[in-house]
């Protein structure tokens, strides 16, 4: 019996079809996950080289733009002929009859403004690479954008690599797909809304293409969620991931791209503290490292951030402090309010119960969290100890305590560490305490590469499932 078709081609197949996949959220609701289109032709893309004949000929037909027409038949090609506007950076591709044509003869003026809005924001205010042009394909050098009813299969848009940089193959030009009309009945949104987030989310992955096209998916999906909030932050539709990401499930991963699930896009809210703390360009340099081409390194993903943390205290200290910010989000993020507040063990303190230990075991970029309550039978200038044994400085333990207190105060504070993971703190724990959380942190990003996982640099983390203890015990 002939071989079926490679993994790689079913993967980008059914992505485009807008096959879904269904994600049991930490609460039991269960969700669709949305087709990752744009990171299933990039892989598509990146495997041509090992793929047999007849794959690579299915790939080439995938890959296709929409105005190949019949040689597209299983991505999403024009049935009728198309019609071309171009602006200063873009060229937009429709149809007027059919199930493609828009909604409205303005509808792709429309789309030009908003994608040379994306532009000018994402690459003259941000100053993110420009995309690889694509010479004549399109019928000219600007970047070719097609509007499909692809929202009809569930999916919003999506960005295919093609061609790469002489001399430099992790470096490719592309295009983009957009729904034709953005239909609130299809989207539940107004359309304009769905419009600016899809296209400031999609772009950046053109851009993307132009640092490394085979680059970690967590870091293209996280930031790319993530500047939808810098482009339209009035339309807010990311807050939707965040349970997924580690406001909502710090236990997993930051670094896993999360084929049934949401993750990936919830962790947009790690680059949203980074820029709070450092400034949009943060995002843009970790890109620089990761990227190739010039004098850019070649960065994998958590790599390029540990070397662009070096000289802000490290990826343990910014890290933890990310992960306590998460246990009182309204103080961290400036629409914190509407976040999730990350979960923690809850354990009450009395006169009669004055201790309480937690061990338990973080996989690398986890965390987790032991909130502290004083009853109301402790006396007035009571403190408590906190001590935590976590393993040694190689495996990047760290630890933070947030203490809250009953005038709205919130206060962080380092544990520090030993170098073989020892640490203890005092604190006021009495009537005018609120609660005192204990956060716990495994930093790891130490791997074996290219054991085919989807985490960083799909390695295998050397450091999961590290023991930490922590033990509180109330004093005078």
């Amino acid at each position: 019996m002939a071989p079926g078709p490679d993994p790689v081609v079913v993967a980008a197949r059914a992505a485009l079809a807008g096959t879904p996949t269904t994600y049991d959220r930490s609460g039991g609701a269960t969700a669709s996950a949305p087709p990752e289109a744009t990171l299933a032709l990039r892989d598509l893309f990146a495997a041509r080289g090992r793929l047999g004949a007849d794959d690579a000929r299915l790939a080439a037909r995938i890959l296709a733009r929409p105005t190949d027409g019949g040689a597209d038949p299983y991505g999403d090609g024009f049935s009728s002929p198309s019609f071309t506007r171009c602006s200063a950076h873009f060229c937009l591709h429709w149809v007027r009859r059919g199930a493609d044509a828009p909604a409205t003869d303005a509808w792709p003026a429309t789309t030009l403004a908003v994608l040379e809005r994306v532009w000018r924001h994402h690459v003259d205010k941000l100053g993110y690479r420009a995309p690889v042009p694509d010479g004549a394909r399109g019928g000219n050098a600007k970047f070719d954008v097609y509007l499909k009813d692809v929202g009809s299969r569930g999916l919003y848009g999506y960005c295919a690599p093609e061609g790469t940089v002489p001399g430099q193959p992790k470096r490719a030009g592309g295009f983009c797909v957009l729904d034709d009309d953005f239909a609130r009945g299809q989207f539940g949104r107004k359309p304009g809304d769905s419009l600016q987030v899809t296209a400031a989310h999609e772009f950046l992955h053109a851009l993307q293409f132009a640092y490394d096209v085979t680059e970690d998916g967590w870091l293209y999906e996280s930031t790319a969620t993530w500047v939808e909030e810098r482009f339209a932050d009035q339309v807010d539709d990311n807050r939707s991931y965040l349970p997924a990401g580690q406001l909502g499930r710090p236990r997993v991963p930051l670094d896993l791209f999360e084929t049934d699930g949401f993750a990936h896009y919830g962790n947009w809210a790690f680059w949203e503290f980074l820029s709070r703390r450092y400034g949009t360009s943060i995002v843009r340099s970790v890109w620089n490292r990761a990227g190739t081409g010039g004098s850019l390194p070649d960065d994998y993903s958590t790599q390029a951030l540990v070397k662009v943390l070096a000289s802000r205290g490290g990826l343990p200290n910014v890290y933890a402090s990310f992960a306590a910010g998460n246990t009182v989000p309204s103080r961290t993020y400036a629409e914190g309010r509407a976040y999730p507040v990350a979960p923690a063990t809850e354990r009450r303190l009395t006169s009669a119960r004055r201790s309480t230990q937690l061990a338990t075991r973080l996989d690398h970029l986890t965390s987790r969290a032991l909130r502290l309550r004083p009853d109301a039978s402790l006396a007035r200038g009571s403190r408590v100890t906190v001590v935590v044994d976590a393993p040694d400085r190689v495996r990047a333990p760290a630890a933070r305590l947030v203490a809250r207190l009953v005038d709205g105060t919130v206060r962080q504070r380092s544990i520090p560490l030993s170098s073989t993971g020892s640490g203890r703190i005092d604190v006021s724990f009495d009537a005018a305490t609120t609660s005192v959380t204990v956060v716990l942190v495994n930093a790891s990003t130490r791997y074996r590469c290219d054991e085919g996982t989807t985490l960083a640099c799909a390695g295998r983390p050397f450091d999961d499932g590290q023991k930490f203890v922590v033990r509180a015990s109330v004093t005078r």
